[in-house]
């Protein structure tokens, strides 16, 4: 494995020599696009199976056990098989334009996020100097396909998960932001890859605990993961703003969602874990061992905690996060000026 993502690393590296300019920039954008397509399909495929058998200890129950033999790993390829073969409904009464678009903007924006992640030192589409103000903003736009979503269903659920999206979304990405800030003053920088390579010495979980743990719980609300699922809450809603969606659209939903999760626990690993950084091992490999440290984090929540209700996450949001990230900052901020 070593040997194949230094490879990847080496050819990454010197396609601008053996391309034109043109054809180099064509070059690079359609490998970049089929790895990270590849990629999501063969981690979410890899995370459905991993949170099943996670969430099976939890619950004292065995999880996938049968398909292909060992711990029922093919199980997840088989239930990707018959999902991409259902047939697609698409009800009476919808948006159709709307309806049928939602689930494309979700997962292009989240696709698209993957272009700034730096996996490796060398292992990243596009190094860009704004490279976290771009994956928020573009992110961001993955909220207006799933309220389009519920609202072109013509369903009463789809629209109230629509709603509760928006509100949770919108809500949770201010603490979120602010719990950043303390590490881009510490970095100077706002490239990922300057966040990663300013944490040689010292990951920055350790200078900034408080706007980690800040992190992880808005990072949560953020994709919608258990207690914070109240958009797809099954036991009111039936599954929110994808309730009338099945087939293939469904399926674009379902890989945004697991992308999503991967998209935070990277962003987790290279603000606050050190990235690529780790003995031993390459680069490539620590910073994805890393990433599904947060990812099984959030599977362990969703097996612990139960659902909290809308009024209680808005409260603890507006009420306990927002004054902490705040404070985080203005300490990070006090301790500079006087170090």
């Amino acid at each position: 494995m070593s040997v194949s993502v230094e490879f990847l690393e080496l050819l990454w590296i010197l396609l601008p020599e053996l391309l034109p300019s043109p054809l180099y920039a064509l070059a690079r954008l359609g490998v970049a696009f089929v790895a990270v397509m590849a990629f999501i399909v063969v981690m979410v495929l890899f995370a459905v199976w991993f949170e099943r058998k996670v969430i099976g200890h939890i619950q004292v129950r065995i999880g996938p056990l049968h398909t292909g033999r060992w711990h029922g790993w093919a199980q997840t390829i088989a239930d990707a098989i018959k999902l991409f073969l259902k047939e697609d409904i698409i009800p009476k009464g919808v948006d159709r334009p709307v309806y049928v678009l939602a689930p494309l903007v979700v997962f292009v924006t989240t696709v698209v996020v993957y272009v700034v992640i730096p996996f490796s030192r060398n292992l990243v589409a596009r190094d860009i100097n704004m490279g976290i103000l771009f994956v928020f903003a573009v992110s961001s736009i993955a909220t207006l396909g799933i309220f389009m979503g519920g609202w072109g269903s013509n369903n009463k659920y789809s629209l109230l998960g629509a709603m509760r999206v928006a509100a949770q979304i919108v809500s949770y990405e201010v603490p979120l932001l602010l719990s950043v800030l303390g590490v881009f003053m510490l970095a100077q920088t706002l490239s990922l890859n300057g966040i990663v390579e300013a944490q040689k010495g010292l990951w920055y979980v350790f200078l900034q605990p408080v706007g980690f743990v800040i992190y992880v719980i808005a990072g949560i609300a953020e994709v919608n993961r258990l207690p914070f699922d109240i958009p797809e809450a099954e036991s009111e809603l039936v599954a929110g703003f994808h309730t009338e969606y099945s087939g293939l659209r469904f399926a674009f939903f379902f890989l945004a969602e697991y992308a999503n999760m991967f998209v935070m626990s990277a962003l987790a690993t290279v603000l606050f874990l050190g990235g690529w950084h780790g003995p031993f091992l390459p680069g490539f490999v620590w910073f994805i061992l890393k990433a599904f440290f947060f990812m099984f984090l959030m599977v362990w929540l969703r097996g612990t905690y139960p659902r909290l209700r809308v009024d209680q996450m808005m409260s603890f949001c507006w009420k306990v996060l927002l004054p902490l990230a705040f404070l985080n900052l203005l300490v990070t901020g006090l301790v500079m000026s006087f170090i």
